[in-house]
């Protein structure tokens, strides 16, 4: 075995930790405590006249989007007091702060004094108040002027020996009107160079749906949830990821309908939700919200799946044509035969014991869908990030097709993205590998031909700035290196870059690990107003279900400083490609309208995109299989069954399966605070949950401080100074949080297909702590 000891960059390997309380984990979610928390980090970052105005605006028709998660507004109904969650409310305390960092603030602090802080305290420095500059052999940023930052960037990419030695990053914060600007320059310039955290997230889910339904989006509108019989909820927690969601739930629950959770942890969110708009939540009343709580183990979904397919199929030999839509599946549906032969020979014992859960749990499920068409399955990480993530989303597909639960009121398929826009960014054509039609368009339009050949996504850029093929790393908003993979690794990718630059609103860990020179460009964050020539502007994002509405800031940005996401890439275009582009950038600098005209002639779905984005509440983008129609060309315009590998897990003695997840105090990678209060963690993040039988067996005891190791590709990767936590979750699996886990997560572990990182399923070992 090659042995390679693999720590994390500064503060991230601790020497000590807080000091840790432990209480009991809660079987509800929001409240009145939810409300506290939000409201108490909003006033203290902004103080009460700034932060009320923020909150009532946000989210509502004519406001500005929440930058957090990506979960809808409601068409009609919404809150006239609070559309946003606690999260989202932690979210608009971090951007609309009125702390800012100054040159003084970077003369004072070297960057490797910033270093040895941890995620949360450096996030809470402050905004970015001018554009800062690392040069080669520097110890402390130092303020550039827009104007040489953009030089200094332009004529390094003009100096390389090709376009394909830079990555262009995208953060899922960027609206559609700077992605679609940025693709294009990208593109002019001459690379598919166009990494995204797609890659580390949903790309799992992008690659099954086109391939299953022709799409690579979800079904349902969130009016659906409205009018359905069963919800599915697996591999996600709305509780801590998606909290508005809750309202959803518990509408759905009024009007009848069935929760099935299926997750590893038994999550508050999942289980329990009390409204704090209700007077029945302020009462403190409990809504109930899973009726059926499988807890699998982790990557037991599949099994699962397989397991209700053949419960199902008995079901539907015992009464035919009551179980299965043969109306639909004869019409809409290829394969139908073929999966059959295979579904016939599941063994229902042998796959639930592979899932980690009882049989009679699974019929409790089976019996809830027997009979309904109207369901609706969710998703989110706990299905796409493993080896086997595309063929599990697949299995889901599956079941819909199975029931007819497609292309109808009240039914779909709901894979619930994990930040605003996100999906808007592909949208635009943030894409690796975009579609020949998505590049002719782009030539028909401008006049130049775009590159043909696919780019590289994170794994691959990551392991091309380790081998010194990229030069040069552009991010578009985001926390890259506490966002991807193998921690290690990729500091050490970065740290051998010429040059990286990051557009961002506040400071982050991905600044303090850089290129030989490093730049960061501050820009605007949602809630910001944004003026360009003396005229208020506003952008557009999308959410999950493919709503396309404006988002338009209304708060007096903190320093005179910043500029817009559009203006900045509109300005580095005109200093990279000057006489040799054909695009006109300051027509789009000076007019976000101009954006959305050209995205109209570009873009299917958007035609009109100025008039109806105006629309209270936006629009609609098309979706053939939200009608029921797939437009899989291999299949002839219909929906294929697929026949999917279950995936063999084979532990050694001394290993368990960990998965990384989110506490309820973070954002993705922004750190709002040390507590957890719904799985009762409190004061410190660098926990591994454990199941007590697990510890008692390994003969360690509750609190003790260990080391987490993975030997992925004979290498050792080492998560140092972790407290154990017993946990209700399956024997043999286990919990961390991330990024402090991602360390573990190696960068060769990839699902087939998507190439996304199996951060959902880590082989560790666990020794006491030495030191």
């Amino acid at each position: 075995m090659s042995k390679e000891t693999k720590g994390q960059p500064a503060a991230e390997n601790p020497e000590e930790l807080h000091e840790l309380k432990v209480t009991k984990p809660k079987e509800w979610a929001a409240g009145i405590p939810a409300v506290t928390a939000a409201l108490a980090d909003v006033f203290e970052e902004t103080g009460p006249t700034r932060g009320a105005l923020a909150l009532f605006t946000m989210n509502q028709k004519g406001g500005f989007d929440c930058s957090s998660c990506a979960w809808p507004d409601p068409d009609d109904d919404r809150s006239p007091i609070a559309e946003y969650c606690e999260n989202g409310a932690k979210a608009l305390a971090e951007e609309a702060t009125t702390k800012k960092l100054t040159p003084e603030f970077f003369a004072e602090n070297s960057v490797a004094d910033l270093a040895k802080l941890d995620d949360m305290e450096i996030g809470k420095k402050g905004r970015i108040a001018q554009p800062v500059y690392l040069p080669k052999g520097a110890t402390h940023y130092q303020p550039i002027s827009w104007n040489d930052a953009f030089h200094k960037i332009g004529d390094k990419l003009n100096s390389l020996a090709s376009p394909d030695e830079v990555a262009f990053y995208t953060s899922g914060r960027t609206s559609n009107e700077a992605s679609f600007v940025y693709q294009l320059f990208v593109r002019e310039y001459g690379t598919n160079n166009m990494p995204d955290c797609s890659n580390m997230c949903h790309e799992s889910t992008s690659v099954a749906l086109a391939e299953a339904i022709g799409i690579g989006k979800g079904t349902v509108t969130l009016n659906d949830f409205y009018d359905t019989d069963v919800i599915i909820i697996v591999g996600q927690n709305p509780g801590t990821n998606h909290p508005r969601m809750l309202t959803a739930l518990e509408k759905a629950k009024k009007k009848g309908s069935k929760i099935i959770a299926i997750n590893p942890l038994h999550e508050a969110g999942l289980m329990g939700f009390k409204n704090p708009q209700t007077v029945k939540g302020i009462m403190g009343i409990t809504t109930q919200l899973a009726d059926v709580y499988l807890q699998v183990q982790i990557n037991g979904d599949m099994a699962l799946f397989k397991a209700l397919e053949k419960l199902l199929y008995d079901a539907e030999q015992q009464q035919p044509g009551t179980v299965f839509d043969k109306e639909f599946i004869e019409k809409s549906t290829v394969g139908y035969d073929n999966f059959i032969e295979y579904v016939k020979h599941f063994d229902v014992d042998a796959l639930c014991a592979t899932a980690g859960v009882s049989v009679e749990q699974v019929k409790q499920a089976a019996d809830l869908i027997k009979h309904k068409s109207k369901i609706i399955i969710c998703w989110a990480m706990g299905i796409t990030q493993h080896k086997n993530g595309v063929d599990t989303v697949k299995e889901i597909v599956n079941l819909t097709l199975l029931k007819g639960s497609i292309g109808k009121a009240g039914a779909g398929l709901c894979p619930v993205r994990g930040h605003s826009n996100v999906q808007g960014n592909r949208t635009m054509i943030i894409w690796d590998k975009p579609k020949k039609e998505q590049l002719d368009k782009i030539q028909e339009v401008y006049g130049f031909t775009p590159p043909q050949k696919n780019g590289l996504d994170v794994v691959e850029s990551i392991k091309a700035m380790h081998e010194g093929k990229l030069k040069v790393f552009f991010a578009m908003g985001g926390n890259f290196l506490s966002a991807t993979p193998d921690t290690t690794f990729t500091a050490d990718a970065m740290r051998k870059l010429e040059l990286s630059v990051h557009v961002s609103t506040k400071l982050n860990r991905s600044h303090l690990v850089h290129g030989e020179e490093a730049i960061i460009l501050p820009t605007l964050a949602r809630s910001d107003k944004d003026v360009v020539n003396g005229e208020d502007q506003f952008i557009s994002c999308e959410n999950s279900m493919g709503v396309v509405q404006m988002s338009k800031g209304i708060l007096k940005p903190v320093s005179m400083e910043l500029l817009n996401e559009t203006q900045i890439v509109c300005e580095l275009a005109k200093a990279t490609l000057k006489d040799r582009t054909v695009i006109d950038w300051d027509r789009f600098a000076n007019s976000y309208d101009a954006i959305r005209d050209d995205i109209g002639k570009v873009i299917p779905g958007f035609e009109n995109y100025n008039q109806r984005v105006r629309l209270p509440g936006g629009f609609y983008l098309p979706n053939a299989a939200r009608e029921g129609t797939f437009k899989t060309e291999k299949f002839k315009d219909k929906a294929p069954f697929t026949i999917t590998k279950l995936p063999d897990h084979k532990l050694a003695d001394d290993e368990y399966m960990m998965t990384t997840i989110r506490s309820h105090d973070q954002f993705n990678t922004t750190i709002y605070g040390m507590d957890d209060r719904y799985r009762g963690i409190h004061n410190e993040r660098r926990v591994i949950f454990m199941n007590p039988k697990d510890i008692a067996k390994a003969g360690f005891m509750q609190g003790d401080k260990v080391d987490l190791f993975n030997y992925y590709d004979d290498i050792e990767r080492v998560a140092r100074l972790f407290v154990i936590v017993p946990y209700n979750i399956p024997e043999r699996n286990t919990a961390t949080y991330y990024p402090e886990g991602n360390v573990l997560v190696p960068i060769n572990s990839v699902a087939e297909k998507s190439n996304c990182p199996t951060s959902k399923l880590v082989f560790i070992k666990i020794r006491k702590h030495e030191g």
